[in-house]
């Protein structure tokens, strides 16, 4: 496997879907600049997905209790 593919399928699929923060790959990666990380680790639809998600159910949780007034 080419050292690049092998890098982006651990940086988007074994971390980011899994919820680990970009800068902490970074660091596992041994990148000294984000920016080179982020060329790696794209985002991928279904983690957007997932993420929206949580968002949208902590909103609908605030909502029922009063704390969130969205029209």
């Amino acid at each position: 496997m080419n050292l690049s593919i092998a890098r982006h399928t651990f940086s988007t699929t074994e971390t980011r879907t899994n919820g680990v923060p970009i800068e902490s790959v970074s660091k596992m990666l041994g990148h000294k600049n984000l920016g080179t990380t982020q060329h790696y680790a794209k985002v991928l639809d279904k983690k957007v997905s997932e993420d929206m998600k949580i968002l949208r159910d902590k909103f609908a949780i605030n909502n029922n209790l009063g704390l969130v007034n969205m029209k």
